[in-house]
């Protein structure tokens, strides 16, 4: 599980340090990578292998002319790369995906329980400046899914 909030930076090549804990995480699978997506949000999305195979399964068993299948498969499957952690914890982000999440330099990444988010810094900012419409619209739809 992906748990916490972690401010790295990420270089001229697109390369940024996996959180420690995170690289925990990989280790206790026995992997030495991550697939990394674009995301619904300005974000990026990083999956264990495991992982990534349970929900492209899942992904596989739902309608295929559904409008909103065929356009989450647009931005998260055609959007993967397994990204290799190096020797010093490291991952090469492709130019597409720092395009999509707008990573510039400083960057969080952002436990979401069976995954990770990699967001830009000011991105990730502006994602918590939400009206109080927008907070009780969200309180609402939380109790509908009884949280």
């Amino acid at each position: 599980m992906f748990r916490g909030r972690y401010e790295h930076t990420i270089d001229a090549k697109g390369r940024t340090s996996v959180p420690a804990r995170y690289r925990d995480v990989l280790e206790a699978t026995g992997e030495r990578r991550i697939v990394v997506t674009s995301a619904l949000d300005p974000c990026l999305v990083a999956y264990t292998a495991p992982e990534w195979a349970a929900f492209e399964e899942r992904l596989a068993k739902m309608p295929q002319f559904d409008r909103a299948v065929q356009k989450l498969k647009r931005i998260y499957v055609s959007g993967a790369v397994e990204c290799e952690i190096d020797d010093v914890g490291r991952i090469l982000v492709p130019p597409t995906l720092r395009d999509h999440a707008r990573l510039k330099k400083d960057v969080v990444w952002a436990g979401s329980g069976r995954y990770a988010e990699l967001w830009d810094k000011d991105e990730w900012a502006r994602h918590f400046e939400t009206t109080d419409d927008e907070r009780r619209s969200m309180s609402s739809r939380l109790a509908e899914l009884g949280l």
